[in-house]
């Protein structure tokens, strides 16, 4: 299925994204004066609680979080509400911490059952053309 014109338009949920990614922070104790100071300490640019509460804010269509603030206030936060939700749009998913060496432990294991099959092949091959 294509995207159909205008259906792409995720500036509100970004918001709303924004907006429960800054809630789990709070109930981790962090405020939004307090994410700021620390986007605002890590970039080098000033960002202010009111920023934060723009971006929050559905109805502020034309006030959207910049691409390069995403990452740093999920840093922040401690968050892959983001990076997730935009991999989903993408059909994939975000791995992180010991999710992503399970992952690739069952990679590399699904990887060395194929060379071991296809290595029985072959030897099986070798003996039937002596």
């Amino acid at each position: 299925m294509s995207p159909q014109p205008g259906s792409l338009d995720f500036r509100v949920l970004v918001s709303e994204l924004i907006a429960t990614m800054l809630a789990d922070a709070h109930k981790a104790g962090l405020d939004r004066h307090e994410v700021a100071a620390r986007a605002s300490r890590l970039t080098g640019k000033d960002v202010t609680k009111n920023m934060l509460d723009g971006y929050t804010a559905p109805a502020r269509e034309e006030f959207n979080c910049p691409l390069w603030l995403a990452p740093v206030l999920e840093i922040v936060c401690c968050s892959t509400v983001l990076a997730s939700w935009h991999a989903s749009v993408h059909g994939g998913r975000v791995s992180v911490g010991a999710e992503t060496l399970d992952s690739e432990i069952g990679r590399v294991m699904r990887e060395r059952e194929l060379a071991d099959a296809r290595l029985r092949e072959l030897k099986d091959l070798r003996r039937r053309v002596k």
